[in-house]
């Protein structure tokens, strides 16, 4: 084999090598994009549900800081 055919064969593996570590890198992309995506409606999704409870929380603030409730808890401690 000549220098010259080793050297050609040589530059075709490792552009081969390199054009498959591109797809994978390209693959790897793909799937964390994916992921990504998904979380951010989960992120969404938990946001509204922790909305949700914190306006609950204060209902349930006022109305035990209410007096008519304080009123009713005395009544019923008697």
């Amino acid at each position: 084999m000549s220098g010259t055919t080793m050297v050609v064969v040589i530059v075709c593996v490792v552009c081969g090598i390199l054009y498959k570590m591109y797809n994978k890198h390209l693959e790897f992309k793909a799937k964390t994009f994916a992921h990504n995506d998904n979380t951010d409606d989960k992120n969404d999704e938990l946001k509204k549900e922790i909305h949700a409870l914190n306006e609950r929380v204060q209902v349930l603030e006022k109305i035990v800081t209410d007096e008519g409730y304080q009123v009713q808890k005395d009544i019923n401690n008697l």
